[in-house]
């Protein structure tokens, strides 16, 4: 059965981009809109089984938005789109527990897969685990082949991004230092703050913001179980 998804999205471009590509999948756009007020309106009025929600809108609010609808649809799953990755919004927006966070630009097997796995847990279907290794009740990897699973779905890694979770993986439970992370990601270069902290949000997003664990000025932590 086709799936209903409304895209909420203030950039005319991205919306229309983001329609196409997901009708090409065979998935039901109900609405593009661009404010918080509309968000509202389509939420409770159209049959709607996934939002795409970006956070900065020209009028309102996105995560005010995700909020009311969460707390009045609350198995009704939210994928938040933002270019923010500073600490103060992502903790927002985790706070109406969203399906996933997609970092602009994300490219579209990113989305894909997100929307997959957020619907399946619409559908409360078991979780299905591949790989050998259980990180909690969505995500799951292979110990030899280093692939991230979330809902048995696989979660595309850049080759830094893979590299860093490998890392992680080999030293879970124990603190990475950012001189550890810079010599094994970049050893011929010189480090970057800049850089070294986008890798670690993209794939903080990729995770849905579990596991790592930031210490300021030494390094990180990945906890698992």
């Amino acid at each position: 059965m086709k799936k209903n998804i409304l895209i909420v999205e203030d950039e005319s471009l991205v919306a229309l981009e983001i329609k196409s590509y997901l009708q090409s999948l065979g998935y039901t756009i109900v609405a593009t809109v661009y404010s918080e007020e509309m968000a509202l309106r389509e939420a409770r009025e159209s049959d709607v089984d996934l939002i795409l929600m970006d956070i900065s809108l020209e009028k309102g609010d996105g995560i005010d938005a995700a909020f009311t609808i969460s707390q009045e649809q609350p198995l009704l799953p939210i994928i938040f789109l933002s270019s923010y990755m500073d600490e103060y919004t992502i903790s927002r927006a985790l706070k109406v527990n969203p399906k996933a966070y997609l970092l602009k630009p994300f490219n579209r097997k990113e989305l894909e897969i997100a929307i997959k796995i957020a619907l399946k847990s619409f559908d409360n279907s078991v979780t299905m685990v591949r790989g050998d290794t259980q990180l909690d009740e969505e995500f799951s990897y292979d110990s030899n082949t280093l692939e991230l699973f979330c809902c048995g779905e696989t979660v595309h890694l850049t080759k830094k991004e893979r590299m860093l979770f490998q890392l992680f993986v080999e030293q879970k439970n124990r603190l990475v230092s950012i001189d550890e992370i810079e010599y094994t990601l970049w050893e011929n270069k010189p480090s970057s703050d800049t850089r070294r902290r986008s890798l670690i949000s993209r794939l903080r997003a990729k995770l849905n913001h579990k596991f790592i664990t930031t210490f300021s000025s030494e390094g990180y932590i990945f906890k698992t179980k």
